[in-house]
């Protein structure tokens, strides 16, 4: 393969943290559809930018309508998927951003293969709440579409959840407000995105 990364050229992370006075971070958000996951990950970016930190957020619906387009819901496109995301994730926390994966990831297989490309980088955020919960809720309506059989491969109904053995962090939307829930997972993050400028590059 005729492939020459230019990595050594370029300005490296730790210029790019000094400037923005943060640390790169990945903050993994997994969990049924409507268990909470991008509107936990709104409110806490919120936040974050009021306190003048710089994050973007990789949505799971926003990158199937461009990046993953052409990707479906078999095991081997869910494989793909999450590979994209880790790689899309790994690319923005090298310039020193907080990034935001807001994806079902629903196997355990596929949680791993995320922290193998995003190491020590990623930090795992279990969205908890039950299928009939989230059921009820329904804000996309796809839970009514795969109870009428619309959707194939659905998580949760056809394909199942595996609940992480050991997250960083579990946040119980049935039992957490969403603010409760924001502050919490902020309380996560505060302490891995702080740098010194006198810190050595790693």
């Amino acid at each position: 393969m005729n492939i020459h990364p230019e990595f050594h050229r370029f300005l490296n992370r730790t210029d790019k943290e000094k400037l923005l006075d943060q640390k790169g971070i990945v903050v993994w958000l997994c969990g049924l559809s409507g268990s909470g996951k991008s509107t936990i990950a709104n409110a806490a970016e919120r936040v974050l930018h009021q306190q003048g930190h710089f994050t973007t957020i990789l949505d799971g619906d926003n990158l199937r309508t461009g990046l993953n387009s052409n990707l479906g819901f078999t095991d081997e496109d869910r494989l793909e998927n999450i590979r994209r995301f880790a790689e899309v994730a790994k690319l923005f926390v090298s310039q020193g951003i907080i990034t935001f994966v807001s994806a079902i990831t629903p196997r355990g297989e596929l949680r791993d293969m995320a922290r193998g490309i995003l190491g020590n980088d990623m930090i795992e955020i279990y969205v908890k709440a039950s299928y009939e919960a989230c059921e009820q809720r329904d804000v996309k309506g796809l839970y009514a579409k795969a109870a009428r059989g619309e959707i194939k491969n659905f998580t949760g109904r056809d394909n199942s959840f595996e609940p992480p053995n050991d997250p960083d962090l579990v946040i119980d939307t049935e039992q957490s407000s969403i603010e409760d829930a924001a502050i919490l997972l902020l309380e996560a993050i505060n302490s891995r995105i702080e740098t010194n400028p006198d810190d050595e590059p790693q």
